[in-house]
C-alpha cells in the first residue's frame, strides 16, 4: 500500500492510520479509543483532546513542570536532526527491523521517548510496508511527530507512568536514548515481537567531554540495561556502530544539550567553552543497537 494511500482516521484532527489508531488504548482504564466529537473516548467515557497538528494527548495525571522538551529544545534537536548527524543511526534501525520482522505484513512500529519522530520516519520510508507510533512526554515533539510521515502518528505519554496502547498490538518497539519500562514493554509487544535499544557506548562524544565538562557514560550502562530487562526479554543480538561527526558550535551545543550534561552546565558557560573549540571539530558517535525478543 502507498503511503499516500494509508487509511487514517476521520474525525477531530486526527493524523494517524488506522491500524495506529487502533492499538491505542485509554491510559486511565485500558480499553480501546475511539473517535468522538471532542477527540478520543473511550466506553467508560474518559476523553482525551487530539491537537491541532493532529496528536493525540494521552498523558494521563499532572505532568511535573520542566518534564519533557521544551520548544527551544526541540527546534535545537530537529535542527541537529535534520543535519542528518546522527543517519546512521536511523540507518542501523532500519537495517536491524527489515532483518527482524522479516516478510511481516504491515508490523507497527512504536517508538517510545522517539521525540520529533526522526529515527521513525527513517525506519518507515525504508519499510514501505509498516505504520509507525511516536511516543513522547513532550508536546512540541509531538507536534513535529504527528506530520513526520504519512504512515505514522503521535501521542503525547509518560512511559514511566504507562504505554497508552493495548496488549499484544506492537510488532517492534524502538528507544533511542529513552527512558524505558521492561514490563510495560512486554506488556504491548505481540508474542514474537522485537525491542531494539540503542545506548551510548564510553567513547561516545569522547572529543567534547574533558574540554566541555561532560558527565563520563556509566561504564556500567549495558549492564544496567540488562539487568533491568531481565524477567522480561532475551537478548538476541548487538551491533556497535562508530562514526565521526564535524560538528559546527552550534551542533556541539545542540548535542550537549540533548544530553543530561545540559543539567550540570549553564547555558553561558557552556557557550563559552564550545566557542573555544575549533570549528568545525571531528566528534566520535559510538552506540550500541541492543536486540531482544520477549520471554
Amino acid at each position: 500500500m502507498a503511503p499516500t494511500d494509508t487509511p487514517h482516521r476521520t474525525g477531530p484532527r486526527l493524523r494517524m492510520p488506522d491500524a495506529v489508531a487502533a492499538a491505542l488504548a485509554c491510559p486511565t482504564c485500558g480499553t480501546g479509543l475511539e473517535t468522538g466529537q471532542r477527540g478520543l473516548e473511550c466506553a467508560a467515557g474518559h476523553s482525551f483532546n487530539v491537537a491541532r497538528e493532529g496528536y493525540a494527548s494521552l498523558l494521563s495525571g499532572a505532568t511535573p513542570p520542566g518534564t519533557g522538551d521544551s520548544k527551544e529544545m526541540v527546534a535545537d534537536r530537529l535542527r541537529f536532526q535534520r543535519a542528518g548527524h546522527y543517519d546512521p543511526v536511523g540507518a542501523a534501525l532500519a537495517q536491524t527491523l527489515r532483518r527482524e520482522l522479516g516478510g511481516r505484513t504491515a508490523p507497527l512500529v512504536a517508538d517510545v521517548g522517539g521525540g520529533t519522530g526522526h529515527y521513525l520516519t527513517q525506519v518507515l520510508t525504508d519499510l514501505p510496508d509498516a505504520v509507525g507510533l511516536t511516543l513522547d512526554v513532550s508536546k512540541f515533539a509531538a507536534r513535529h511527530a504527528a506530520r513526520a510521515h504519512p504512515r505514522a502518528g503521535a501521542v503525547t505519554a509518560d512511559a514511566w507512568r504507562g504505554l497508552p496502547l493495548r496488549a499484544d498490538s506492537v510488532d517492534a518497539l524502538l528507544n533511542v536514548f529513552a527512558p524505558r519500562s521492561a514490563a510495560e514493554f512486554h506488556r504491548v509487544l505481540r508474542p514474537d515481537g522485537v525491542l531494539v535499544v540503542v545506548t551510548p557506548a564510553v567513547d561516545h562524544l569522547a572529543e567534547l567531554r574533558s574540554p566541555l565538562g561532560l558527565l563520563d557514560v556509566d561504564p556500567r550502562k549495558d549492564e544496567r540495561l540488562a539487568e533491568g530487562l531481565h524477567g522480561h526479554f532475551t537478548p538476541t543480538g548487538e551491533r556497535e556502530l562508530r562514526f565521526t561527526m564535524d560538528l559546527t558550535h552550534d551542533d556541539a551545543a545542540t548535542v550537549v544539550g540533548m544530553g543530561p550534561s545540559a543539567r550540570h552546565i549553564g547555558p553561558g558557560e557552556l557557550r563559552a567553552r564550545v566557542d573555544g573549540l575549533p570549528e568545525p571539530t571531528p566528534v566520535t558517535a559510538s552506540v550500541r543497537l541492543h536486540v531482544y525478543r520477549t520471554r
